[in-house]
């Protein structure tokens, strides 16, 4: 593999916990161990932050298969002035415990546990495609959301994608703060980025940290997470987010790929992968209601998603394509949603063609997107993977699976959840311990968690990273009485 910025080799004497660390990742971002305190890195990032220089793979297929000199990045002062940086962990810069794991058995060497950016982050998309599975990419609105996905992940042993809307990123940051400008949505999804990247450590678990739909009202609100990731790189050698997606699909075709150019410069060089919507997807979520748009609209042309190759390869192959093949958000009755998982293939196909023998060993130039799964058949599902899909999307049946599990909570303790004193027990009993929120929350975790677990299987991404089993967590009954059997 050629890289455009070699691992850098320390000169001077590290601990040998260190050392057998940075030896068995050369794929992974290299650090500079902070001189302030992660709290003050944190800070300054919310200030707006900082990325990394991509790492490129000269191999035959997937992302990270072109020509190096394609890739490299143009030159500018922080291009061209990088410091070496010496690697850390969050762990490492919050004084919080270290992570138990540093590798996974099954996957390349350069995937880690946290956030995995650059090569790392290619190399896991790559192994996807190639292994002929799915990374569900799930929706949070919270930490406790955030918290129960990486707690699926660690239970399916894979990776998980996280994911924040910009209306997410508000709710994350707070309704009651302003958001003019997209503030608040900034604030919101670093905010929640960094909760990942503290966490995701801690579980095991590869992460790959993505925000969802940026309509082209939106772009400011996506001009200051790069910002923040550009900030985060100073200190930390690789970008605070892992991609992003600008969703210009009700635009004209012309003006959402030279837009898309446009940022794809941007962000490949500094270690960011752009996800790019063709065609539209269906439905209504987080505001943007596609109920009535044209049936032809929802179903993506081969020759439409060639245009988007051949425009976007010269500049980085760091995208993806969430292409239309009759995706509808939301859930609807089984027979109404009528999808087309073949579209994908005769794009492959058609692409394949014009590359002639630059065609890629796999014969599958594009990496493909889901949107809008819900209520999907197993087999439109998988058969998509097939075609190349590589990422799934999933919103509103974690939204529900959250919501049942606070439903069920309030019906099995319904007459200790009325009063604060007296219940079934006696007049004077006490309900603190049902009504903490802790525990209504905790049931919707716990349901959540089961419901990504099949989604973990229908994308056939279980016993991925060769852990096997996790350990039930233990000492997690709270300082007082404990927590009640949720």
């Amino acid at each position: 593999k050629h890289s455009l910025f070699p691992p850098f080799r320390l000169s001077f004497v590290v601990s040998n916990r260190r050392r057998r660390r940075r030896l068995s990742h050369p794929g992974r971002p290299t650090r500079r161990r902070s001189i302030m305190k992660f709290a003050s890195s944190a800070a300054a990032a919310l200030l707006l932050a900082s990325a990394n220089a991509f790492v490129v793979p000269s191999v035959q297929s997937g992302l990270g298969a072109a020509n190096t000199a394609a890739f490299r990045p143009r030159a500018d002062v922080r291009t061209a002035a990088r410091t070496p940086l010496a690697m850390t962990t969050v762990a490492d810069d919050l004084g919080i415990p270290e992570p138990k794991l540093q590798s996974y058995p099954n996957l390349p060497a350069s995937v880690h546990p946290g956030v995995n950016t650059g090569q790392a982050m290619v190399d896991l998309l790559n192994h996807a495609k190639e292994n002929g599975y799915a990374i569900p990419a799930v929706n949070c609105v919270s930490s406790s959301g955030i918290n129960a996905c990486l707690e699926a992940a660690r239970k399916n042993d894979a990776p998980i994608i996280i994911q924040f809307s910009s209306g997410g990123s508000q709710f994350y940051a707070g309704k009651g703060l302003d958001n003019t400008d997209f503030r608040a949505a900034i604030a919101g999804a670093v905010s929640g980025a960094f909760h990942v990247r503290t966490l995701a450590e801690q579980y095991g678990v590869p992460v790959i940290l993505h925000t969802d739909h940026c309509a082209k009202k939106l772009l400011p609100w996506i001009d200051g997470l790069i910002a923040a990731s550009d900030r985060y790189y100073e200190s930390h050698g690789e970008p605070l987010f892992s991609s992003h997606m600008i969703d210009l699909s009700e635009e004209p075709i012309e003006e959402n790929i030279e837009i898309c150019k446009d940022y794809l410069g941007r962000m490949a060089k500094i270690g960011l992968l752009l996800e790019m919507e063709l065609g539209i997807t269906g439905g209504e979520e987080d505001g943007v209601d596609n109920t009535d748009v044209a049936q032809e609209d929802l179903y993506s042309k081969p020759e439409e998603i060639n245009q988007v190759y051949e425009e976007l390869m010269p500049i980085s192959d760091m995208f993806t394509v969430a292409a239309a093949f009759g995706n509808v958000h939301g859930v609807y009755s089984p027979g109404n949603v009528k999808l087309e998982p073949k579209i994908l293939t005769r794009a492959q196909a058609y692409i394949n063609e014009k590359l002639g023998d630059k065609a890629p060993e796999g014969k599958k130039p594009v990496s493909f997107v889901f949107h809008g799964g819900s209520g999907s058949s197993v087999d439109d599902i998988r058969e998509a993977i097939d075609y190349g899909v590589i990422k799934m999307n999933i919103d509103t049946d974690t939204q529900w699976s959250y919501w049942e599990g606070i439903k069920e909570f309030e019906s099995k303790y319904h007459d200790y959840l009325q009063t604060q004193i007296g219940n079934p027990e006696g007049a004077d009993k006490p309900n603190k311990k049902y009504y903490d929120p802790r525990e209504c929350m905790r049931a919707a975790e716990v349901k959540t968690v089961e419901r990504l677990e099949q989604s973990f299987a229908d994308l056939r991404c279980q016993q991925i990273c060769g852990l096997g089993d996790a350990d039930e967590a233990e000492n997690v009954l709270g300082p007082r009485r404990g927590g009640l059997p949720v």
